[in-house]
């Protein structure tokens, strides 16, 4: 890791701050006066100012939401937030991307805000996939819209995935796999084709799911895991 990146993700100051302090002579690696550019590794002694620095290692927990809170650290509404699900000590994490406050499922919390970039980006196309419950009868030729992209709020939807897990006379169960993820899109899918969402709720991020957690219920991923999500 170069080292103004290394400073800045250690909490020192900003990389442009960080390098101003190298080219000030005020960082050390192992001993030495650290150069721009310099590549340093978890090995290596940083200091700048005489003072150790320390990288934090991140954090990463998956989160199965529930309905009534916001994905957000605060809210000057006075909400429920994804923080409070959250054990008090778990320090400065957010969640990655957005559910709405009446959807549920899947959410990483993390501090690594290089992983929450590359599965927020429209351009990486991580797909997702939601568990959708319509009220009454749909049938798979309905989902044709959907699946080719319908116009909302003055835009086209990118083609989808979306197939019929469960129907009934009172409700149909659907599972849509998006690789975008707009303000309250499938939602506005839906209602494009004169249907009402009852129950939207994430179960996977790529292959990721919630394999029987709680709802309300966190846990940290593991190792392999966070390679996987790194990956897609």
């Amino acid at each position: 890791m170069r080292i103004n990146k290394y400073l800045a993700a250690a909490g020192v100051a900003s990389r442009r701050e960080c390098d101003k302090l190298i080219s000030d002579g005020k960082v050390t690696v192992n001993g030495v006066k650290a150069t721009l550019g310099l590549e340093v590794k978890e090995v290596d002694e940083v200091f700048v100012n005489g003072n150790k620095v320390v990288l934090k290692k991140n954090e990463y927990y998956i989160l199965n939401k529930p309905k009534g809170y916001i994905c957000s650290v605060l809210d000057d509404k006075g909400r429920k937030t994804v923080m409070d699900l959250m054990p008090q000590n778990v320090g400065r994490i957010y969640p990655v991307g957005r559910l709405d406050y009446d959807s549920e499922g899947l959410l990483i919390m993390t501090t690594d805000g290089a992983l929450a970039q590359k599965l927020t980006h429209p351009s990486n196309e991580v797909p997702k996939t939601y568990l959708v419950k319509i009220e009454g009868i749909l049938t798979e030729a309905d989902l044709n819209p959907i699946r080719s992209g319908v116009e909302i709020d003055g835009y086209m939807t990118k083609k989808c995935k979306a197939h019929i897990v469960e129907t009934n006379k009172a409700y149909t169960k659907v599972h849509v796999t998006l690789t975008e993820g707009k303000n309250r899109e499938i939602r506005k899918m839906f209602a494009s084709i004169g249907k009402e969402v009852t129950l939207l709720k994430r179960i996977k991020i790529g292959e990721l799911s919630l394999r029987g957690l709680d709802r309300g219920a966190y846990r940290k991923l593991t190792l392999q895991e966070v390679a996987y999500l790194n990956s897609i």
